[in-house]
């Protein structure tokens, strides 16, 4: 098939395991964020200075990001041999992002305040695709999928976690140093 097929020019889309539902449904703006977060991830891999394990880690999460995708797309009436087909998110996935995170905050300096999201450029895209797994989080949340599989929800909640900590180990490995919040806006520039 085709990747223009014009099914969708009425504002409609359909549903993995049959049915259409508007663009506008809960669940399709749900699998558009976990999409948005997958290709960001994506951007974040690409990066020539990220360690060999991290983009090796980076790749599995996307896989898991498309097998959340499939499990928001398919309808609770769907045909049970399409319920069938579909992977799940299970409690293996959960255990690899707490390992790893596990594994990485010792190597970290000790947190006393907020950080800021700030320092090398592949620290700030891992804080930036945090914030965006929080989102996939609460689109998910809003379209009732977390009945079906509440593993879903404690992934995402596990991976905004996980890319916290990568965040602060791509600095730390750099030498940046983080950015600490203190309150209030902090010394401006002087003025030219």
């Amino acid at each position: 098939m085709g990747v223009v097929t014009k099914t969708g020019d009425k504002g409609d889309t359909a549903r993995f395991g049959g049915g259409r539902v508007s663009k506008n449904d809960p669940s399709v703006a749900a699998n558009g964020d976990v999409d948005e977060l997958n290709s960001a991830i994506g951007l974040l891999s690409a990066r020539v200075d990220l360690p060999k394990n991290i983009r090796d880690e980076l790749y599995a999460i996307q896989s898991v990001c498309f097998t959340i995708g499939a499990e928001i797309a398919t309808p609770e009436d769907a045909p049970a041999e399409t319920k069938a087909y579909i992977p799940r998110v299970v409690q293996a996935d959960i255990a690899l992002l707490e390992e790893r995170i596990d594994a990485l905050e010792p190597t970290l300096p000790r947190q006393k305040h907020f950080i800021l999201p700030s320092g090398a450029q592949a620290s700030v895209i891992a804080y930036w695709i945090r914030a965006i797994v929080r989102r996939a989080e609460r689109s998910v949340v809003g379209a009732n999928n977390s009945s079906r599989n509440p593993l879903v929800i404690q992934y995402l909640n596990r991976l905004s976690d996980y890319f916290y900590i990568v965040a602060r180990f791509l600095n730390h490995e750099q030498g940046v140093v983080e950015e600490e919040w203190r309150g209030g806006a902090g010394p401006l520039p002087p003025k030219v």
